[in-house]
């Protein structure tokens, strides 16, 4: 077996144990069942164990197994920390990498961005995952965080690919029936549209008007953890929704939403954050350097100045 088949093997058998499928690793990898079937026979066959228990519908690691997944995983790391260095001058990152980015911005922005990624740098193996939470990267083996908002613990490396900012905003049928609110207080007499994002507390609002900020509490009947889901609801005149302008901006400029107190705004740039632990990786920075490069030269018509990319300014050591 040559080393580059065992590397491919090794990736193959820590694929299938982490999906408990031989259809799901082949479908993660590209390949067919067929072919990671006959893989996980040489890799057992050139190892002397047997590395799962099949049954019809999973396959379990066993107790050699189990040996061997630790042991690949880090040979695997190694390896592509090898591959990292060796390409830093080639600029060619290669191996797999853990994206992850909240729901809406993650499917409609960065997802679309992603499949660019790897058609630049076919080398790249991407896994990318949607959160309606705000992840601890490090301790759950995320390589990036493509994040809205600013709030970044101290501990993280985060560069900012893009300014932007959250707006009040509502449509034109709910404010004709409710009337338009002249000040902030004034929203505790309205239906307002609460989402549970990532870093954006539940039914608390931090606004901004120049140098003074207001916080104010808002409730409403209705509240989700989508933000799809909200503007959804906003533009079929439900309430006063919280939105960030790279999501309100087409509406606005059809005229489905309209502002809402605009001396108003709440800061929610868009970042690219990661583990101090990966500041050297080739592979880390070529793909922040991608993703910079995308916001600054993505042109929308709908998308005013305030959502394309702006330079980066890194936060952090």
């Amino acid at each position: 077996m040559n080393n580059d088949l065992a590397n491919e093997d090794l990736r193959v058998f820590v694929t299938v144990a982490r999906k408990a499928s031989f259809a799901g690793a082949a479908e993660e990898l590209g390949m067919s069942p067929a072919y990671i079937s006959k893989r996980i026979g040489i890799l057992e066959q050139a190892l002397g164990v047997r590395l799962f228990h099949r049954t019809t519908r999973r396959v379990v690691v066993s107790e050699d197994g189990e040996r061997v997944y630790a042991r690949a995983q880090a040979i695997l790391e190694h390896i592509d920390h090898l591959y990292d260095e060796v390409s830093a001058t080639r600029r060619m990152p290669r191996g797999q990498l853990r994206i992850c980015s909240s729901f809406g911005f993650g499917r409609n922005v960065v997802a679309p961005a992603i499949a660019q990624l790897v058609e630049k740098y076919p080398a790249l193996q991407v896994r990318f995952e949607v959160f309606d939470r705000l992840i601890d990267i490090a301790s759950e083996g995320i390589d990036l965080d493509i994040r809205v908002g600013d709030d970044i613990a101290p501990h993280l490396i985060a560069k900012r690919l893009a300014s932007n900012y959250r707006i009040l905003c509502a449509s034109p049928k709910y404010l004709a029936r409710r009337g338009t609110p002249k000040t902030l207080h004034e929203l505790s007499n309205h239906d307002c549209l609460v989402i549970k994002e990532r870093d954006h507390p539940f039914g608390v609002w931090k606004l901004r008007s120049g140098a003074q900020e207001t916080t104010v509490k808002v409730t409403g009947p209705l509240s989700s953890n989508h933000g799809e889901i909200v503007v959804r609801w906003a533009m079929e005149g439900a309430g006063i929704m919280l939105r960030s302008m790279w999501d309100a901006a087409p509406h606005l400029a059809r005229g489905e939403l309209v502002r809402v107190l605009p001396e108003y705004r709440q800061d929610a740039n868009i970042w690219a954050v990661y583990p101090q632990r990966l500041t050297g990786s080739a592979k880390i920075r070529v793909c922040v350097e991608f993703f910079q490069n995308y916001f600054a030269e993505r042109e929308k018509p709908s998308t005013p100045p305030s959502v394309r990319g702006t330079p980066a300014r890194r936060r952090g050591p």
